[in-house]
């Protein structure tokens, strides 16, 4: 164990830790390990948080979910691969997946592709069409939402000529 803390001290330390935002157990972990080198104490230092609910991944997943999608606009894609990242259990997936409503999602889809679509200064059609097909991949939107989302825009394009 180190030399700077007790395992009390360290307990207080993770309990503001993990009250300030929802984390995932790889955060605490990590944070853990950098505040002690004995992997017993960090597996009660868990043990601890997770009995007194300040580390819940369920919790995390969902609030994670919501946040990305509100807050950046994130796609369910983008969303699952960041939690497949932090070692979030497939259940926990599900769970936060469900947070989002259909419509709400695909209202923030409509909204973010009509705004970069009209935001693109590309004269080459198919530079811009590339261009915002690559945006919204990288947000994490499904292939299918992009290419109808790209018809409909250029059937509109189509009959305003």
């Amino acid at each position: 164990m180190s030399n700077d803390f007790t395992i009390s001290e360290i307990k207080h330390k993770l309990e503001h830790f993990c009250a300030y935002q929802d984390r995932c157990h790889k955060e605490v972990i990590q944070k853990l390990w950098s505040l002690v080198s004995d992997p017993e104490a960090i597996d009660e230092i868990v043990v601890y948080l997770i009995g007194e609910n300040y580390l819940n991944e369920e919790r995390f997943a969902c609030s994670f979910a919501r946040g990305k999608h509100r807050i950046k606009y994130w796609g369910k894609i983008r969303i699952v691969n960041e939690l497949k990242f932090r070692n979030i259990s497939q259940y926990n997936i599900n769970t936060a997946l469900k947070e989002i409503s259909l419509e709400e999602y695909s209202e923030t889809f409509d909204l973010l592709a009509e705004r970069h679509w009209e935001n693109l200064r590309e004269s080459n059609f198919l530079k811009k069409r590339k261009k915002f097909s690559d945006f919204l991949l990288r947000k994490g939107f499904e292939n299918q939402m992009i290419y109808e989302k790209l018809k409909d825009l250029e059937n509109r394009k189509a009959q305003s000529d």
